[in-house]
């Protein structure tokens, strides 16, 4: 008779802190500038001027649910 094969399961792969780290501040980084390009830049606080940024990502503003008039 033919043994059964045992089939055991997959261990999940770790991944050290202090490689994870760096990938986990820098997508923190990139999503408060999003953040802070749709929700916040009204022109009174605006680190850009002009309105172009704030017109570019209007419809977004609604869409995420930031008043902006």
């Amino acid at each position: 008779m033919a043994q059964a094969a045992t089939l055991s399961a997959p261990a999940p792969a770790v991944v050290p802190l202090d490689e994870v780290l760096p990938w986990a501040v820098f997508a923190g980084f990139i999503l408060l500038s999003l953040l802070y390009l749709v929700g916040m830049d009204q022109g009174a606080t605006s680190l850009i001027t002009g309105s172009m940024v704030h017109e570019f990502v209007h419809d977004g503003r609604h869409l995420l649910g930031f008043p902006c008039h």
